[in-house]
């Protein structure tokens, strides 16, 4: 397989050093677009959600929610952290193809711990089919497990989960083999209350394992260390061994010889750092926000790591060998490094946080969103840094659309989700603003002098599977339409102090038709399921066939038989 992977890289390398040869700077030489660039309306106090991260300057990082559907309508509710203020929950009351709706809905949990929340995730912990919320705090870490009705309720002692009393700014999880719970990493930042703090005073970051039993148990915590100040986390498989690795972006802001961080994570054994002699490379940046995907469809993983000044883009060196993660950074041939704002006269260098490919115009190609903001009044940083819509070009460079599509607002971004909130199809975007109101874009189309028309086709799939794991976390999704073929990954973690789950999106360009194959976390292939672009679809562990969701037009959904 690997060498099978280092011929397609190396004819990818070519094929991408033919169409950037000419350029010598991004600023230069700008990518012409040529793929539709999304029209994004912004309307999120029309919406009903009225709502900001706020406070002193523990909170100048974190600034998150999650994306989820609490009441088994398969419309994506919101939960948003609040900084200093209290965190809010919004269910989704959107129509299909409609303005997106919103109501909040309060959480009947004590005031307290819905207050200090950096950011949030949403998976099902205790594998009962309701989607449970981890928050992160600057103190207590909390698990609220999800009931019915979008109702929650604190799990931490039902759980035997020690929250701790860090400064947490990142999350993931993951389902390790023969496992019925899931292991949980925890990323902290600055260590408050060691003498010298906050210079030279990361934290430790936090493993924990679940104990064997009929409940969630997570009393076993391994400490990560040495913890370089970790603001974004996720665990993937990043040689497609089946086993995936947790991957930790860092700030260097605080830590003296900090870098990213790559732990091997192998069932019944102490997770263990990758180094120099297993190949991978130092790297120091001001490690933010961490995004997966796959670019070119070769089946292993690029990753974009937000910084302060540019924005890495990491690719899986044709020289690695199976088990070796070494990596060459490709975004300044692929014009990705979004260094410094695009519009205005502000040339100070950029400020990155979350980051997330996905397909907003539906073209087949992935897009690279970067919310972006100076992390207060940093002077040696841009005051007006509006985020990045990167689009992805034929030529496999990006394109910056953040202007033309609408985005380009003059706030201080933290956190993001990327979800379609109306089930029409297209890509909608939620920023988390620091000091500001959230930003809700609605995706309304293509750009065109006349205002927007439909995009390219679509599906969208969600996986089911019996209990442990319910959703599937880890799973790959092969999705082949005509003679391409995108690859998704199931993830809970990644990003900036969000996350989203529920229905994973992919643009199909043209095709009419797809052809659906999932690998399923423990590493059995499905069989092919043949399905028709522009449906939700419904994949079932030991389905013989998909199914169609249809989205409310009303209050009500269903679902039948893909034919």
């Amino acid at each position: 397989m690997i060498r099978h992977r280092k011929l397609l890289l190396a004819l990818a390398a070519v094929a991408a050093m033919s169409s950037v040869s000419a350029a010598h700077s991004e600023d230069a030489f700008p990518a012409p677009i040529s793929t539709d660039i999304p029209l994004m309306h912004e309307e999120a106090a029309a919406a009903g959600i009225v709502h900001a991260y706020r406070g002193p300057w523990e909170y100048f990082v974190g600034g998150g929610g999650a994306s989820l559907d609490c009441n088994d309508d398969r419309m994506p509710d919101i939960f948003l952290a609040g900084g200093r203020d209290a965190a809010r929950f919004y269910v989704n009351r959107s129509t299909a193809g409609g303005p997106l709706r919103f109501e909040e809905k309060p959480i009947a949990i004590d005031p307290e711990d819905l207050e200090k929340v950096l950011g949030a995730y949403a998976l099902d912990i205790d594998g009962d089919g309701m989607r449970d919320l981890v928050l992160m705090r600057v103190g207590e870490n909390v698990i609220l497990k999800g009931g019915p009705e979008c109702t929650y309720s604190k799990a931490n002692r039902e759980f035997t989960f020690d929250g701790g009393k860090a400064w947490t700014t990142s999350f993931a999880a993951t389902w390790e083999a023969g496992q019925k719970f899931p292991t949980l990493a925890f990323g902290n930042y600055v260590d408050r209350h060691a003498p010298g703090s906050p210079w030279g005073t990361c934290h430790d970051n936090d493993l924990f394992r679940p104990e064997a039993g009929d409940r969630p148990d997570y009393s076993d915590r391994q400490a990560l260390r040495p913890g370089h100040c970790a603001l974004s986390m996720l665990f993937t498989d990043w040689n497609r061994s089946g086993t995936p690795s947790l991957r930790i972006t860092n700030d260097r802001q605080y830590y003296r010889g900090g870098e990213e961080q790559l732990w091997r994570v192998e069932p019944d054994r102490p997770a263990k750092l990758y180094g120099k002699s297993d190949g991978w490379q130092h790297l120091t940046i001001w490690g933010m926000g961490i995004a997966e995907g796959d670019l070119d469809g070769d089946g292993f993983p690029e990753y974009a790591l937000t910084s302060m000044g540019d924005t890495k883009l990491q690719k899986l060196s044709e020289d690695a060998d199976e088990d070796e993660p070494l990596y060459t950074d490709i975004a300044f041939a692929r014009h990705a490094t979004a260094h410094r704002p695009y519009v205005g006269d502000d040339l100070k260098p950029s400020t990155g946080w979350h980051s997330e490919f996905a397909d907003f115009n539906n073209d087949g190609l992935l897009d690279l969103y970067i919310a972006k903001g100076n992390v207060e009044r940093m002077p040696d940083f841009a005051g007006f840094d509006p985020d990045n819509l990167l689009l992805g070009q034929w030529d496999q460079t990006f394109a910056e659309a953040g202007h033309q599509a609408g985005i380009d607002l003059p706030t201080k971004g933290r956190g993001a989700l990327v979800e379609d909130f109306n089930a029409d199809g297209m890509l909608d975007l939620l920023v988390v603003n620091r000091e500001q109101n959230v930003s809700l874009f609605r995706n309304s189309g293509a750009v065109t002098e006349y205002g927007s028309r439909p995009m390219g086709n679509f599906v969208a799939i969600e996986l089911e599977q019996p209990a442990p794991n319910g959703n599937a976390v880890g799973a790959l999704i092969s999705v082949k339409a005509g003679n391409s073929t995108f690859n998704r990954t199931v993830q809970a973690g990644g990003g900036h102090a969000s996350g989203h789950t529920g229905f994973v999106h992919v643009g199909v360009g043209t095709a009419e038709r797809a052809e659906i194959r999932v690998k399923w976390p423990d590493g059995e292939w499905s069989a092919p399921y043949r399905v028709f672009a522009n449906n939700f679809v419904l994949i079932g562990r030991e389905a013989k066939a998909a199914r169609y969701w249809y989205p409310p037009e009303d209050d009500s959904w269903q679902a039948s038989s893909a034919q």
